[in-house]
Order: C-alpha cells, then sequence, then structure tokens
C-alpha cells in the first residue's frame, strides 16, 4: 500500500510534459487523388486531411481544429521547467540597441544631405526609420512602425527614396503577410499623400529621376477570401504617377499567356533605360528584354527588345554607365562572372556573342556585385565566409576590403557618383557591426558596433567539414562554450537549409545565443541545394537530386555523434521553409537519429504544394505532381505522405502561423495531424507531437520582437526538456 501511495505521489508531482499528451481529434475523411506515372501508370494517393487545407479565417471547422491544439500546446509548454529561464535569457539578450547600416537619402549633390538608417531600442516590437544629416548623427524618426498597431504585427517592409530625397515610397504588411500597401510620405511634413497601391508583393519601388512616379509590380486583386491562398498568377509591371488613382497606372510589361511567370523591372540609375529579367520560378536562369523609357506615363507603348529568349543562364542586371549595362551572369562561368552589354546595340547584334567581361570567374562563389563610385565591389564566398574584391570598371583589379574575421557581410550599395559605401559584417561570435567605407582612400572606418552583453571570449566558433553519404565534402560551423566537455552527450541543435541557391553563412543571433549560452552546442550544417559553392552546388541538391541534401543532414547528425559531440538522444534539429521540409524528411527517413525536432513553416505536402500562393514558383526547384516523371520521387520523401504508424516519431514540435501565404499553413496542419493519428493508433510510444501556431503572423518577416521572444523560449524550452543533459 505504502508503494502505491509513493507512485502515485510521483505520478502527481510530474509534469505535463513527462506525461503522455491527449490530442484533439482529427476527423479523417475519405479523399483519394489519382496521379499519371511513369508510362501512364495510374497512382492513387489517399489525403484524410485534405478539409485542414481551408484558409483559417474562412472556415469555421479549420478555426476550431487549430484552437483546440493550441491549447493543448499552450497548455504543455506553460509546464516545462526551464521555460521561464529561457524567457528571462531572451529577454536579457535581446534588450540591445541594434542598427541597419546607413544609406544615402536621394542622389549625392541633392540638397540636404541626409542618411537614413532603422534602429531598435532593444525590446521594441519593430525597428524605427530615423534620418539624419550624417551617417553616425542620431536623426529623427521617419517613420514609426510601433505606432501602426498596438501588438506590433504591422511592420515596415521596405522603402525607396526619391533622387532629390523630398519622397519617400514606404512599404507596409499586416501579420507577416506577402501582401503589401505602398504609401508615399512627404519628408519635409512627415505627412502621407493620397497615393495607396495595393495588391503588391514580391518587388521593390524605383522612381523616375524626375520625382513624379515610380516603377512597380502588382498582381489582380484576388477573389473574396482567397487572398491568403490564391496562386501567384498575372504579375504585372507598372508605372504610378503620382496623385493618380492605382487603376490609371501604366501596365509597362505582362505576359498573359504565361501567367505563371516572373517579371521583375530594373531602371538604369539616368532613368534611360528599362530591363526586364523573366523567370519561371525561383531558379536564377531568366530571359530579357530592354527597351528606352519613355518617360513614366508614356512607357506602355514603345516595343521591348528581346536579349535573351530561352531560360539556359542567368542574367542579372547590376549597374549602368550610360548604354553600357552591366550583368552578373553563370554564362560559360557556374561561380558567375561580370560583364557588360552595349544598350545602343541592342537588336542589332548577337546578345551573347557581343559580352565584354570585366571580371572573370574564380574558384570562390560570386554572390552579388555593385558599381559604386566608379568601383566594382564584388562579394564572394570562400568555404562559406565572405570575401570581398574591388575592381575598376573595365576589369582592373584594386584589391580586397579587409574584413574583422570569418563571417558575413552586407552592404557596398549606392550611387555611381558617390564618394562612401556602407557594409554590415557579423558571424557566429560577432553582432552586426556597421562600417563606413570610403572608397578613394580604400579605409573602412567602424560606425556602430552594439553591445549585446555578451562575452564572446567565453566561446568558440570553428569550421569543420565532413563526408557525407556519397563522399562530398560539406562545411559546418559549431559554436559552443569553450568550458564545455564534449563527451558524447552534450545538447546539440543542428540547423540548416539546403535550397533555392539560398547560402546559410555566418551571423549572430541572439536566440540561438541563448541555447549556446544554456549550454548546448549550435552546428549549422551548409548543405547542397544552397548557393554555397555556386550553381554546381545547388543542381546537386534539386529536383531528382533532392535525396542529397536529406543525406547530407544525415551525415551531419552521424558525423556529431561519431566526434563525440553528442548523441542520438541529446540531438535536436531544426529548420524552416525548405528547411522545415527538410526536418519533416529525415525525421521520416531516420526518426532514430534524433531527440526532437522543430520543423518550421514547412513544405510538407510535396503533391500539392504548387497550388498555393507562391507555391507554382518552387516547381523548378522540386518539380510537382503534374509531371509524371517526378511524381513518384516526390512520393518518396514527402513528409506528409511518409508518416507511417507504429514508428516512435522524435519529440516534435511543428510551428507555423495562421497568416503565413508563402507557405500556408495546412502543410503544418496535415503533418501534425498525420504524426499524431499515427502514434494514436499504433503502440509506438508516447512522445509529444505537437504543433505552435502563431496568430497574425506569417513566414517570419516582420515578426514582432515579443512574439519571437516567446516562441524562442517554447522552441528551447521544448528542447531543453527533451535533448538536455
Amino acid at each position: 500500500m505504502l508503494r502505491r501511495h509513493l507512485a502515485l505521489a510521483l505520478l502527481t508531482a510530474m509534469s505535463a510534459a513527462a506525461r503522455a499528451v491527449e490530442y484533439p481529434v482529427t476527423d479523417r475523411e475519405e479523399v483519394v487523388d489519382t496521379y499519371q506515372g511513369p508510362g501512364g501508370k495510374e497512382i492513387e494517393v489517399t489525403d484524410p486531411y485534405r478539409w485542414l487545407e481551408a484558409d483559417v479565417r474562412e472556415s469555421d471547422r479549420v478555426a476550431a481544429w487549430v484552437a483546440q491544439q493550441q491549447a493543448v500546446t499552450e497548455a504543455y509548454l506553460a509546464d516545462l521547467p526551464e521555460r521561464q529561464s529561457f524567457v528571462d535569457e531572451l529577454t536579457k539578450l535581446w534588450n540591445y540597441e541594434r542598427r541597419s547600416a546607413p544609406s544615402r537619402f536621394g542622389k549625392p549633390g541633392a540638397s540636404p544631405e541626409r542618411y537614413a538608417y532603422s534602429k531598435n531600442d532593444g525590446l521594441q516590437n519593430q525597428s524605427v526609420l530615423y534620418l539624419g544629416d550624417s551617417p553616425q548623427s542620431e536623426g529623427r524618426v521617419l517613420i514609426d512602425p510601433n505606432q501602426w498597431s498596438e501588438d506590433g504585427t504591422i511592420a515596415l517592409a521596405g522603402t525607396s527614396t526619391s533622387y532629390d530625397g523630398k519622397l519617400l515610397a514606404y512599404q507596409r504588411s499586416e501579420a507577416g503577410s506577402d501582401w503589401r500597401v505602398i504609401r508615399v510620405l512627404d519628408v519635409e511634413t512627415g505627412n502621407d499623400l493620397d497615393d495607396e497601391l495595393r495588391w503588391v508583393k514580391f518587388g521593390g519601388v524605383q522612381w523616375t529621376p524626375d520625382g513624379k512616379g515610380f516603377y512597380y509590380s502588382r498582381y489582380p486583386e484576388p477573389e473574396e477570401g482567397a487572398a491568403y491562398q490564391a496562386s501567384a498568377l498575372n504579375r504585372k509591371l507598372c508605372y504610378h504617377q503620382l496623385g493618380d488613382p492605382q487603376e490609371k497606372d501604366v501596365v509597362v510589361y505582362e505576359d498573359p499567356e504565361h501567367p505563371d511567370w516572373s517579371a521583375g523591372l530594373w531602371l538604369s540609375e539616368d532613368g534611360a533605360w528599362l530591363v526586364v529579367a523573366v523567370s519561371k520560378g525561383t531558379d536564377n536562369q531568366n530571359r530579357l528584354y530592354v527597351r528606352k523609357a519613355d518617360g513614366g506615363a508614356n512607357d506602355g507603348g514603345a516595343d521591348w527588345i528581346p536579349l535573351v529568349e530561352d531560360f539556359e543562364n542567368e542574367f542579372n542586371p547590376i549597374a549602368s554607365e550610360g548604354d553600357r549595362l552591366y550583368l552578373l551572369t553563370d554564362q560559360d562561368a557556374p561561380q558567375r562572372r561580370v560583364v557588360t552589354f552595349d544598350l545602343a546595340r541592342a537588336g542589332e547584334v548577337e546578345f551573347r556573342d557581343t559580352l565584354v567581361e570585366v571580371v572573370p570567374e574564380s574558384a570562390a562563389t560570386l554572390e552579388s556585385a555593385s558599381l559604386v563610385g566608379g568601383v566594382v565591389f564584388v562579394q564572394y564566398l570562400e568555404d562559406v565566409a565572405a570575401v570581398v574584391r574591388r575592381y575598376s570598371p573595365r576589369g582592373a583589379p584594386l584589391g580586397e576590403v579587409e574584413l574583422p574575421g570569418v563571417g558575413s557581410v552586407y552592404g557596398f550599395g549606392g550611387w555611381q557618383d558617390a564618394t562612401e559605401t556602407f557594409y554590415t559584417y557579423t558571424s557566429y561570435d560577432a553582432p552586426p557591426t556597421t562600417y563606413r567605407y570610403d572608397i578613394a582612400s580604400g579605409e573602412s572606418t567602424l560606425l556602430f558596433q552594439p553591445d549585446v552583453g555578451v562575452d564572446f571570449s567565453k566561446f568558440t566558433v570553428r569550421r569543420e567539414f565532413y563526408e557525407s553519404k556519397d563522399g562530398t565534402r560539406v562545411p559546418i560551423f559549431l559554436t559552443h562554450r569553450k568550458d564545455l566537455e564534449l563527451n558524447g552527450n552534450n545538447p546539440t541543435l543542428l540547423y540548416a537549409y539546403g535550397g533555392f541557391t539560398i547560402s546559410i553563412t555566418p551571423g549572430y543571433s541572439a536566440s540561438r545565443m541563448a541555447w549556446v549560452e544554456h549550454g548546448g552546442v549550435l552546428a549549422v550544417a551548409n548543405l547542397r541545394g544552397g548557393g554555397e559553392y555556386g550553381e554546381p552546388w545547388h543542381e546537386a541538391g534539386k529536383l531528382r537530386n533532392k535525396q542529397n541534401v536529406f543525406d547530407d543532414f544525415i551525415a551531419a547528425a552521424e558525423w556529431l555523434v561519431a566526434e563525440k559531440i553528442t548523441s542520438p538522444e541529446h540531438l535536436a534539429i531544426q529548420g524552416g521553409s525548405n528547411g522545415g521540409l527538410l526536418v519533416g524528411a529525415v525525421m521520416t527517413q531516420r526518426p532514430d537519429l534524433f531527440g526532437a525536432c522543430l520543423p518550421a513553416v514547412g513544405v510538407m505536402d510535396m503533391l500539392r504544394f504548387h497550388t498555393f500562393t507562391a507555391g507554382q514558383f518552387w516547381r523548378d526547384e522540386y518539380g510537382s505532381s503534374d509531371d509524371p516523371a517526378m511524381i513518384e520521387y516526390l512520393l518518396g520523401y514527402s513528409p506528409f505522405h511518409n508518416v507511417k504508424p507504429g514508428v516512435a516519431y522524435p519529440p516534435t514540435l511543428v510551428t507555423t502561423a495562421d497568416t503565413d501565404d508563402r507557405v500556408v499553413p495546412m502543410h503544418s496542419f496535415k503533418f501534425a495531424a498525420a504524426l499524431q493519428h499515427a502514434q494514436q493508433t499504433s503502440e509506438a510510444g508516447d512522445n509529444p507531437l505537437l504543433i505552435r501556431i502563431e496568430s497574425r503572423a506569417g513566414h517570419g518577416a516582420g515578426t514582432p520582437t515579443k512574439k519571437l521572444i516567446e516562441q524562442a523560449a517554447d522552441l528551447w524550452a521544448f528542447l531543453w526538456e527533451h535533448v538536455g543533459p
């Protein structure tokens, strides 16, 4: 009897985190889709949670499911013993002043001379835009997005200044949505003009030199109730003349025959030339068209001159000098190079045959280039570390920009007649620090270095390499406290992305520093599919090579175990968006290898992703179920379709947001429902398989600081409960 009472007392003392979770019931329905496979083979696929694809704002049934799931998750997370400790650590670490690099406000020569930068005092939900009379002056508040909403969920999503510095076009985003609203601010009075442009996404604003209007891109107004789920089709490039209603805007470019293609517009600095780059998706390969700019409101009539009419190479306009157009390209250069083309000869000569090389391809990966103050700045990656080299406009080498260490650098933008430019340097152990670069002398001057309250001498950061399944050499960065004994039992967080030519470069994160300060190891792997080693690295991780990405991630986990840094029971994995797909895929392929999983805003249904919002742009990265040659391959790794009863999946906290219109939340809803059902219907243990659904938030951009801290505290507390010491 005494033994029984002791057992009951111990059970009562156990936290909710230690007990089996009772999940809400998720209805399953008989939905079967038939796909065409190779050779006309019909493939039937069941989809019992199709009803969870409905927009939570439009479906009471989905809204009720979300509320039930969130109630269970919140109760579980609130009872985690380390949660408050992480809240306190994160609040302290986030509470430091941070600034962006300044930028010239208007073209050099505009009067008065002014500079803009964004600043956050520490715990402000949104950074504030300031305007000062020098790169270092405090200046005055120009736009404070914190005044736009009580909960901080309306964000400043982009700005563009007129040439004379008197007007500022700015974009607002609400609740993390990709949709933007463009307004125009009179800088002197601080008042908005009447202009308001809607149904804008995936693009910026380019003013004409006369300041009478600007170019922008938009989509048709979606049907009622479909704004957060409808596919992004029929993009138009438009010119807006100040004072006109949006319906009078001139359509500069559209392609009704290819509604799923995307186009971006570039205006030469002198306003003489318009260039349009057309792509079929997120790959860099594009068509290229050019014409003289006829002056804003008249731009709807001139014919476009085709320069490139295939999708074999990337041709990205970066600058112009008169009729000389500078382009970044991978033609005959997988690692990219910089070339020029004489626009005055457009339509008269063969474009590819008359390109003049300025910066040749090198062994390093060319990330970006700019022409500022008569110098071509070229940013490279060498084993995932930034290198910046300078060249004359005709290609003479001018030396490197000396950087503080092995890290990332952003900036080197500006006007062609500028005498200065600005950049920001950061690494895992270096918070973003801004510098002014004098173009004539080649000297960098420190402008702002934040005090984050961290003694970085107590931490170590190192770059290692490991071999993947097929022998490919893959970089990985490790960050941890110097006093940590690497004994094979350290709580370790492995993060990666692996897709869309996106390079994951070193950078400071207050959130991740809380994990490291707490005693965890941070490991960041640079998988194939990214852009770390150029287009060949990307090609090796897309379409039918996607399994290479998962193999690279699994190999990283196995390397961490073999090096006695951690063990499977102490190893957590994390990734977002395409990285969420990565986590979902590897946890269904190797559930034995991980102690906890954090798939965030992931692409989990690989058969239906292309039917929602921006998903149709990803077909050149993933393929699609419409292609008989791809359907079986996609089914082979699609996280939602590979959840199986009887498998003990690691403790998992799926995260998404109700206003994510990039990777719509149905992916995470269906994946979480499948995980819970598999556990409930089999002898597969009682690991928590939860979903955290943020309200009034999107894919990540513009999320207020308060929400960021709360989310990070939930994630780290969940991990510490399951992979902690």
